[in-house]
């Protein structure tokens, strides 16, 4: 058995260990609610990006098939695989599910004779993806925790430019949607080609349909000339949804890791204050055993 001293350090190194968790846990809460507020102020932007992008499309009608972002390659070889992870762990399974995700995609689109090339935000994803012996067409780190728009068009025009120049055929984004702080769910989205029916927005135009008549807009420039504006940041304003939600779902990840840490902190420090006990008991005992078997020596 441990004596009472090892177990006294023991203590006192695991109470250590639940202070630096709890602060983390306080800071990771009070760094999700800042998230939480800006996907909340996204929201109606992103909204807006998308009605103005379904009302040109709807407008320029067959001209829509000449744009180059709407446009599919004819052989899709190569499809670039944009990953969003963070910068830090601590965070439980966070950054690894992103990691999984996007190995399984390139082994199935190798297994369709595809070929992935890797982009990733995220000093996590780029130091994994990198140690695992893949090639890295981009990477971007230093802002997972505080993500700008500026940082989101940077990627948006590496993967548009990489699309259109033909070096890649297609794109996908592979992030954490943010549920809630207890739940973060794997999102794998297509951002280029964009496909007709999500610039058109099928479901949402049928809802307007139904809601009466629309209002007739004239467009100047003409809506084609709109629509090769506002296609860019359609896809800017979705890498930059992905990057805010995948910065509350770290956050909310942390808070949750930290919690249940401290939580398993608290069991350890009873554990070892019962054998802690446990031993001071059997010194105890020991000494007396000692004193009564000097007394009868004596005797």
């Amino acid at each position: 058995m441990a004596s009472q001293r090892d177990v006294k350090n023991k203590i006192n190194s695991v109470k250590n260990i639940q202070k630096i968790t709890r602060a983390l846990e306080t800071v990771a809460a009070a760094r999700l609610r800042r998230a939480e507020q800006r996907i909340e102020a996204l929201r109606p932007y992103a909204g807006a990006i998308r009605r103005m992008t379904r009302q040109a499309a709807r407008a320029a009608g067959a001209e829509t098939a000449r744009l180059p972002l709407l446009q599919e390659h004819e052989s899709a070889r190569t499809v670039g695989l944009m990953l969003v992870t963070g910068d830090r762990g601590l965070a439980g399974g966070f950054n690894s599910q992103i990691i999984r995700a996007g190995v399984r995609t390139a082994a199935e689109l190798g297994e369709q004779g595809k070929e992935a090339a890797w982009y990733t935000s995220g000093r996590r994803g780029v130091s994994s993806i990198g140690f695992r012996g893949y090639e890295l067409s981009g990477t971007y780190t230093g802002f997972a925790d505080h993500p700008t728009y500026a940082d989101a068009r940077s990627i948006a025009d590496d993967l548009i430019t990489a699309y259109v120049d033909g070096r890649l055929d297609a794109v996908e984004i592979i992030y954490n949607a943010y549920i809630s702080p207890l739940t973060q769910r794997v999102t794998r989205e297509r951002l280029l080609p964009i496909s007709a029916a999500t610039i058109a927005g099928e479901e949402e135009e049928a809802a307007e349909e139904s809601a009466g008549p629309r209002a007739l807009v004239e467009y100047e420039p003409g809506p084609e000339e709109l629509l090769k504006r506002l296609i860019p940041d359609y896809i800017e304003i979705s890498i930059y949804r992905a990057l805010v939600e995948s910065t509350a779902g770290f956050f909310g990840a942390q808070m949750t890791a930290m919690r249940s840490a401290s939580d398993n902190a608290g069991t350890l420090i009873t554990d070892y204050t019962l054998q802690m006990n446990r031993a001071r008991q059997a010194e105890i005992t020991q000494e007396i055993m000692e004193v009564v078997a000097g007394a009868e020596a004596l005797s």
